[in-house]
């Protein structure tokens, strides 16, 4: 006799999981313009308000480290780069729409 599922435990399990998920980021920009620091700044506000404890951000200036922009396709700046969780995304341009990072991370705003 099979026992009775209890998708419910799964469920919660499944969620649990979710809000444990490392992200792993990328952040190309040119130089430390006003610019390069608003989308530093934005990011990183997003990134503590929703992940905190569970990201890293790793800054890249496409003028110290031209091949890391090429081997990513980076086009223009500043670009954000979700490396995991995957599915990989991208995100360019300014980074102070908080809805639209949030959504394109997967990440369910706090309420």
């Amino acid at each position: 006799m099979h026992e009775a599922k209890n998708w419910s435990d799964d469920f919660e399990k499944a969620l649990k999981a979710h809000d444990q998920q490392q992200y792993v980021l990328r952040l190309f920009v040119a130089g430390m313009t006003p610019r390069s620091m608003e989308a530093i700044s934005s990011i990183k506000d997003i990134c503590e308000g929703h992940l905190k404890g569970r990201y890293e951000i790793d800054v890249v200036d496409i003028y110290e480290y031209p091949e890391l922009a090429k081997e990513q396709q980076v086009l223009a700046v500043p670009t954000l780069v979700k490396l995991l969780p995957l599915p990989l995304r991208k995100f360019i341009g300014s980074l102070s729409d908080e809805e639209r990072i949030l959504k394109g991370l997967d990440i369910q705003p706090k309420k």
